[in-house]
């Protein structure tokens, strides 16, 4: 099982590539960031996580490009996987987003990789012209059209959300057109069909319950659709427990992504340090 970090980036503290060039010295596999374009002032949407519209960090306010963070990062690593945790595709232009990320895995080497949601705050994406009850649908066209952007040599697409007829879009991604997508949403049988669906993994909600349960739910459906190997399964964790990574790495996560600290760069750093004797990266 993989270890990495995920930094809620914002205008304040550590920076990304300070941040991804320390993980990858640590030995981490995977750097990870989030996005919010903005947060509309008055909302109805309820954060998952406080139940009400109250937010938990003021880092939604914050929170820095993913694509920009992670170009940084990238300037400054050679090994260290580029991820999201989550971004919002559905918030850009799918044409231009594809161009984006596959610049960025073109100049890193290949080695982005799209963990997306269909976005909990609602009138955000309305800002954008999604309706929220039409957010699945919308993330899966956008997934769609980028796909055919990336491995196709006249990409065209015809959705209700993304329309272009044949185009020609370079570069492709590095590994045969292919980034992996991972979905990032709570462990439900919806959830979890659409990942065997439409996904190449799933990453858990923070503070998830029933892991090892969902994990092997989420294995059974991806046999039972003739998928080839076993999804991703990237499990966001609060402490390094011993006992919950044994049991993760048993079910089948196949990484686990460790929150930082909203602290200036040296403090992150040495939690950094730490995190990568607490879980024996050595070893790893």
């Amino acid at each position: 099982m993989r270890c990495g970090v995920v930094l809620f980036t914002s205008d304040r503290g550590a920076t990304p590539a300070e941040v991804a060039r320390a993980a990858e010295e640590a030995g981490f596999h995977s750097f990870a960031v989030p996005e919010h374009t903005h947060i509309p002032v008055r909302r109805e949407a309820a954060h998952p996580g406080t139940g009400t519209r109250e937010l938990p960090d003021d880092r939604y306010l914050r929170t820095l490009d993913p694509w920009v963070a992670l170009a940084t990062a990238a300037s400054v690593t050679q090994r260290i996987t580029l991820s999201t945790a989550v971004a919002l595709p559905t918030e850009h232009d799918p044409i231009t987003l594809a161009k984006t990320i596959a610049t960025l895995d073109h100049l890193s080497g290949g080695r982005v990789a799209l963990g997306t949601g269909f976005g909990w705050n609602t009138d955000e994406l309305a800002d954008h012209g999604i309706p929220g009850g039409r957010r699945r649908t919308a993330l899966r066209e956008y997934l769609d059209a980028m796909r055919a952007l990336w491995t196709q040599e006249e990409a065209s697409h015809e959705g209700e959300f993304v329309t272009f007829g044949p185009s020609w879009a370079w570069p492709k991604p590095v590994r045969a057109g292919h980034i992996p997508v991972l979905l990032g949403a709570g462990g439900t049988e919806r959830n979890l069909a659409w990942v065997v669906r439409h996904a190449d993994g799933w990453i858990t909600t923070p503070g998830e319950s029933g892991v090892e349960h969902r994990v092997r739910r989420l294995r059974e459906l991806w046999r039972q659709a003739g998928r080839g190997g076993e999804p991703e399964v990237v499990a966001l964790a609060g402490k390094p427990d011993p006992g919950t990574l044994e049991t993760w790495a048993a079910c089948g996560v196949t990484e686990v992504l460790f929150g930082l600290p909203d602290a200036p760069t040296e403090a992150v750093v040495d939690h950094i340090s730490r995190l990568a004797t607490r879980v024996d990266l050595g070893a790893r």
